[in-house]
């Protein structure tokens, strides 16, 4: 270890790098793996007077893994508007300040935001240190087009609210990415199938650069019934293909065609029939047409 205990480790080997330069370092960490580290991400992390965590505890662990010494303090979205001034004091003093996330790089479905624009309106240096991020992970083994995509990252918790946000969508010709928690996999994909219509292409990437990773393929309709069956662990990464620039067939629509359904089938034939068409949850269907038999 060196004098100033500015130094990392890789295997047997310590390695002292020069102290950065004056600023606020956006530090890109591993999604999974610890060995997805860049050399220059441990050099900042070693050689900085600060890290900022989303959580230290979380952090710690990738810094005992390279023997990384330097002091951390939490920097989270219940408390980052009220820290921004004093980091801005010690940027202003020369400080060297890293900022890293749970996982990934900063600032993506992550806190950070107001800290880097309060830097930048400052004056001060701000410098990005790329490295892991599981939506490129993700984009890049989906085997979904990657010439034009949107991050979307998470979407609301709430069914109604999600669609609000997943209708704007429903024409856009290109690959959608969104991040999601495992406990809401089954529901987002659900609501997808809704809104985008249940033959769109889709990829889930779970557990990504860790020991199961796994990239699950195939309609949104049929991703959505396998992820009710079996919900994972971890958070995961859905991708959705283009569309054609259409929108798809809106619930009323589908409401006209049960009504005729119902005219020439038996209620449970066109309940089947119509929730098949259009990718829809059975029992919505159900309760549709038992309203549509209740107004006769």
């Amino acid at each position: 270890m060196s004098d100033t205990g500015k130094d990392y480790a890789i295997g047997a080997h310590r390695y002292v790098p020069e102290r950065p330069a004056p600023g606020l370092y956006l530090v890109a960490t591993p999604i999974g793996n610890l060995r997805d580290i860049t050399i220059r991400a441990l050099d900042i992390l070693a050689g900085a007077d600060l890290i900022l965590c989303e959580d230290t505890r979380h952090t710690a662990r990738l810094c005992d893994a390279y023997g990384i010494k330097t002091p951390r303090t939490a920097l989270h979205e219940h408390n980052e508007r009220a820290r921004i001034e004093g980091i801005l004091k010690r940027l202003e003093e020369g400080a060297v300040i890293a900022l890293v996330s749970d996982a990934g790089t900063p600032l993506l479905s992550d806190p950070g935001f107001p800290l880097v624009r309060a830097a930048r309106e400052a004056q001060l240096p701000v410098f990005p240190i790329p490295g892991a991020s599981a939506l490129l992970a993700a984009l890049t083994g989906a085997g979904l087009p990657t010439d034009a995509f949107s991050f979307i990252g998470f979407l609301p918790a709430k069914t109604g609210q999600r669609k609000n946000a997943l209708a704007p969508l429903a024409i856009r010709t290109e690959t959608l990415v969104f991040y999601e928690s495992p406990r809401r996999i089954a529901d987002a994909l659900a609501d997808m199938t809704e809104i985008f219509g249940p033959d769109r292409p889709a990829v889930v990437a779970m557990e990504l650069t860790k020991r199961f990773e796994r990239f699950a393929s195939g309609t949104i309709k049929d991703l959505a019934q396998d992820f009710a069956a079996d919900a994972p662990k971890g958070e995961a990464v859905i991708l959705v293909g283009g569309g054609d620039g259409t929108a798809p067939a809106l619930e009323g629509d589908w409401q006209e065609d049960l009504a005729a359904l119902m005219s020439e089938k038996p209620l449970r034939a066109a309940v089947d029939e119509i929730a098949q068409k259009f990718g829809l949850r059975r029992k919505e269907v159900y309760n549709a047409a038992l309203g549509l038999k209740a107004e006769k």
